[in-house]
């Protein structure tokens, strides 16, 4: 149950707060840069509720059973790392340059989808979140996760495959010119292109990355991070090496800022080519180790039983 559910308590934690912000005011200009955070209430309040329900379930958890029952220490850290990338991409003063520079709009982007994304889903969120509410809440929970409809469909949702298609469809159509450029003259729009990168960057990750996906698919899952780098880089490619702007109302503002649009545009492709790709190659490296460790110790687990057999049979 808790598997099913982590990362829908995820979207609505932190993609409904990028839907609540509104892209508002002029330009922002270099020296207006450090004072250009986004304390928007409901956004804020949400993360901090977010931050609040992991840390006294994470609590109640280790005083009832010792520290590190239900939840490690190693995956409390990679919750509250996946935060704080949160809190950047969505507070801080690359939220406001997203607006006037591809190239910051394109980090949030990988903020969202290739840093926050798998390190909330390595910190296993709904754990210490359903000790933080009331037992209600939590039989109710489970009870909807139990329903055939729900259970099957997020099973299917969150196998490899279906997972990273969904989440290569959402980067690569919210990059069409047409659409990326709608969105930025739409506050709906550009709050649905964020809450769809974070929330298939969730789902893929929880795919790839989640606590039983790592067990059950360790080699599918290095296999579709592969291709996940492969065509993200990609589309930063084909953004790095382009002749022309593909996004004209960067025009006005990135001039401000030292660069020409096709610079901006150039540099923001880098990013998603190079240290974002970096992240699912990464991933993937450890994804095999411990792919490669398990199998070790099944291996160990199947001599030491065949050992015993031996003896016995003796």
């Amino acid at each position: 149950m808790t598997r099913r559910l982590a990362p829908l308590v995820a979207v609505a934690a932190f993609a409904l707060p990028t839907a609540l912000h509104a892209h508002e005011g002029r330009a922002l200009a270099p020296h207006d840069v450090w004072s250009a955070w986004t304390w928007e209430p409901a956004q804020v309040a949400l993360l901090a509720v977010a931050a609040a329900l992991y840390a006294l379930g994470t609590r109640a958890l280790w005083r009832r059973a010792g520290t590190g029952a239900g939840v490690t220490r190693g995956e409390a850290a990679a919750f509250a790392l996946g935060w704080v990338a949160l809190f950047v991409a969505l507070v801080s003063p690359v939220h406001a340059m997203g607006e006037v520079l591809l190239t910051a709009h394109m980090a949030q982007h990988e903020l969202l989808m290739a840093v926050a994304a798998p390190l909330l889903v390595l910190g296993r969120p709904l754990v210490p979140a359903l000790w933080a509410v009331p037992q209600p809440v939590r039989r109710t929970a489970g009870a909807l996760s139990k329903r055939p409809a729900v259970s099957r469909s997020w099973a299917w949702l969150t196998r490899p495959g279906p997972a990273t298609a969904v989440h290569a469809v959402a980067l690569w159509a919210w990059h069409v010119p047409a659409l990326y450029s709608a969105a930025l003259r739409s506050e709906a729009l550009h709050a649905l292109q964020h809450a769809s990168f974070f929330g298939t960057g969730l789902l893929f990750w929880w795919a790839v990355l989640g606590h039983r996906a790592r067990k059950a698919n360790a080699g599918v899952g290095v296999f579709a991070l592969f291709v996940t780098m492969l065509h993200t880089g990609a589309l930063g490619a084909l953004l790095a090496v382009a002749d022309a702007p593909w996004y004209p109302a960067y025009i006005r503002t990135a001039g401000a800022w030292g660069l020409t649009a096709l610079e901006d545009q150039q540099l923001a492709g880098l990013v998603m080519w190079v240290p974002a790709g970096l992240s699912y190659l990464v991933a993937a490296l450890w994804l095999f180790t411990c792919w490669l460790s398990e199998s070790g110790r099944r291996a160990e687990a199947r001599e030491a039983t065949g050992a015993r057999v031996m003896e016995v049979r003796g």
